[in-house]
């Protein structure tokens, strides 16, 4: 039994590993790319690329009506399951496809930009791309391969780098970060579809088809109003202000955006077909909750905070001086993310129970909450919209804990005992840093002195009151590179 649950343990860490890496490749690669490309283009050409990113991302939940998180999410699927879901992915998307080819001159009309009918028509082909990706993406995660997803991000992210920065100094504009995404995700659709054995046979099961449905159309409802969600403020700023707002907020969300994207990400990937696994055993998903919910606040917090305090040196050096509107926005999306592990860790362990009832309750329930906060403020501006969004995303950490008290006898004050030492520490060490701010030196000097003292604030501090987080990572760590060692 010990040996079984050290080769478990070993292979959820060693997945974790390789998919945090890919995040993190793929994300440095686009940071740096969005750096260069922020100081050769304007606000907005972002504004445009905003735009048409929602609408994108919104329709790209009708992808795979939740069928990808069913195969994932069910113990025995075959070639048959797989197979059906890729063919009718295909055929959704592009149906999908062809109502935003036709709806591009109203959404143009609509926002008065006459150039986003052929910018819409462009983008959207990444979705028919997306859906060929989706089933092989199911494939990678249902078998724990996440080694797959390194190589074919990290390589589509840079080859789609090269072009985006290579079009920009041509002078092409809002068309260079079109091509850049395109580009990246097929690129990474072609790598994974060559590394990945799987291939569609050539069956198809209408009953294989609604009986995924069946657990799998909640969570497509509810992926499809969280996404709706998520992006409507862009779509009520991009009407009501001027286009720059557009671009500033969706700049300040970008900086922590990467950070939890990659964490978060790594999380979730895996989080999900390893609770899948141990379903049966509310003890075993209870102790999977609280370590990913301890552990992944406990790396969050000092990121954010740090984010958060240093926001206006790390603008001014990376982005110039013409970015620095997006510092208050950044400030907030950072409070905002910084708990956003703890969302995952809870509808994952509510998604692996088999319980996408209660998932579609929360997401219903949550995004009532949001609206009418959103609507409350959304003439107001677009400071006090953001604020909004963050007093929306802590009423949805007690909502997403709160079935939970139930299935896994893991209340949220239980969860937020266990967050709070790694937060208070964070944001003490956030406060000290600030002061550096000001100091009469570049930039970069600032920057330099608040990294290193903020760690060696935030580790001596752990040490010092001996935080059980931190005591695990270590301890994870050391066992991790041990294993490495003795296998060379």
């Amino acid at each position: 039994m010990n040996g079984r649950n050290l080769n478990s343990n070993k292979s959820v860490v060693s997945n974790f590993l390789w998919r945090f890496m890919e995040r993190c490749g793929a994300e440095g690669v686009a940071f740096i790319v969005s750096i260069v490309l922020a100081r050769l283009l304007t606000p907005e050409h972002y504004a445009a690329v905003a735009l048409i990113n929602v609408f994108t991302v919104i329709m790209s939940v009708f992808v795979d009506c939740g069928f990808t998180t069913a195969l994932i999410q069910k113990k025995n699927v075959g070639d048959l399951e797989f197979s059906t879901v890729f063919y009718f992915n295909i055929v959704m998307c592009l149906f999908i496809y062809a109502v935003l080819f036709v709806s591009a001159p109203f959404i143009a009309a609509f926002y008065k930009m006459p150039e986003l009918t052929a910018m819409v028509r462009v983008s959207s082909i990444v979705i028919i791309i997306s859906g060929v990706r989706s089933i092989q993406s199911a494939y990678v995660s249902k078998n724990m391969l996440f080694k797959r997803f390194f190589f074919s991000t990290l390589i589509g992210t840079i080859v789609a780098a090269v072009v985006g920065i290579v079009m920009a100094y041509m002078g092409f504009g809002t068309w260079a970060l079109i091509a850049q995404h395109l580009i990246n995700t097929l690129i990474d659709t072609l790598i994974l579809w060559i590394t990945v054995k799987w291939r569609p046979k050539w069956m198809f099961s209408f009953e294989k088809l609604k009986d995924l449905l069946s657990y799998g159309w909640k969570i497509f409802v509810s992926k499809l109003l969280d996404q709706i969600y998520n992006n409507l403020r862009s779509l009520i700023i991009g009407k009501l202000y001027h286009s720059s707002d557009l671009s500033f907020y969706n700049k300040g969300k970008q900086f922590p955006n990467i950070i939890v994207t990659n964490i978060n990400t790594s999380i979730d990937s895996v989080l999900l077909p390893t609770m899948s696994k141990a379903q049966d055993s509310m003890e075993k998903v209870k102790a999977m909750t609280r370590r990913s919910i301890k552990t992944s606040i406990y790396i969050m917090a000092p990121l954010m905070m740090g984010l958060a305090f240093c926001a206006e040196p790390i603008i001014r050096l990376i982005l110039t001086e013409k970015w620095l509107p997006c510092v208050p926005f950044m400030r907030i999306f950072c409070i905002t993310y910084m708990f956003y592990p703890m969302h995952t860790a809870n509808l994952n362990a509510i998604k692996a129970m088999g319980r996408s009832d209660l998932f579609l309750i929360l997401e219903v329930l949550k995004k009532v909450v949001g609206i009418v906060l959103l609507l409350s403020t959304m003439w107001f501006g677009v400071m006090p919209m953001t604020y909004s969004l963050l007093l929306s995303t802590l009423c949805s950490t007690i909502i997403n804990s709160f079935p939970n008290r139930k299935l896994l006898d893991y209340s949220y004050f239980e969860q937020i005992k266990d967050i709070l030492p790694g937060i208070i520490l964070a944001v003490a060490m956030g406060i000290c840093v600030w002061f550096f701010k000001f100091l009469p030196v570049p930039d970069i000097i600032i920057l330099i002195v608040q990294i290193i003292t903020g760690a060696v604030i935030y580790v001596g501090g752990s040490v010092i009151f001996k935080l059980e987080s931190f005591s695990y990572i270590f301890e994870v760590m050391k066992s991790f590179l041990h294993r490495k060692k003795s296998d060379k």
